[in-house]
């Protein structure tokens, strides 16, 4: 009695990019090419983008913009807000209890809280949206779907308007821009 026949399957030429799967999870920067370090043979890293790339390709925002996001992105990180800890040192053997909170983490949380400050506070719009879409690297549909407005659920579309006149107001608040004459 004969089988079926298992058809071969072609394999998935990796240097022709991501597999389908990965590019349904957002999109990827150009390839950059280098060597390997442990056997020198020539490889191509492809970067996922965050939605400031992306917002940024498709001339959403201006690289003044991108750079603001980066710059609270950075301080946010500084100022351990996000939501990523380390075991506390408390269930370490010979660990200590005490504040563990550096001098430049607080300085980092002044000037977070100081760009959200300038944003109108953290229970308006633009200051939720930096927080959860920069900060916490949400995203916008993420933010959008948790957020509402007077009791209405926030689309996609009004979130990112929301993300982009958010980081205009960064840009000039971090100096990067300067105020126009109307």
């Amino acid at each position: 009695m004969a089988g079926k026949r298992k058809t071969k399957t072609p394999k998935q030429n990796l240097a022709l990019g991501p597999s389908k799967w990965r590019l349904q999870h957002g999109g990827f920067g150009e390839a950059v090419r280098s060597a390997d370090p442990e056997t020198g043979t020539p490889v191509a890293h492809r970067y996922a983008m965050d939605t400031l790339g992306v917002m940024l390709g498709n001339g959403t925002i201006t690289s003044e913009m991108r750079d603001a996001g980066e710059m609270f992105r950075k301080q946010f990180r500084c100022a351990a807000l996000d939501t990523l800890r380390a075991m506390p040192l408390i269930r370490i053997p010979g660990g200590h209890a005490g504040d563990t909170t550096t001098e430049q983490q607080f300085q980092a949380r002044e000037r977070v809280a100081a760009a959200i400050d300038a944003l109108g506070g953290p229970g308006s719009p633009a200051g939720a949206c930096v927080w959860h879409v920069v900060g916490l690297e949400s995203s916008i549909t993420e933010w959008a779907r948790r957020s509402g407005w007077c009791g209405r659920p926030i689309g996609h579309a009004q979130g990112q308007g929301v993300l982009v006149s958010a980081l205009g107001v960064l840009a000039m608040h971090y100096g990067l821009t300067q105020r126009r004459a109307a």
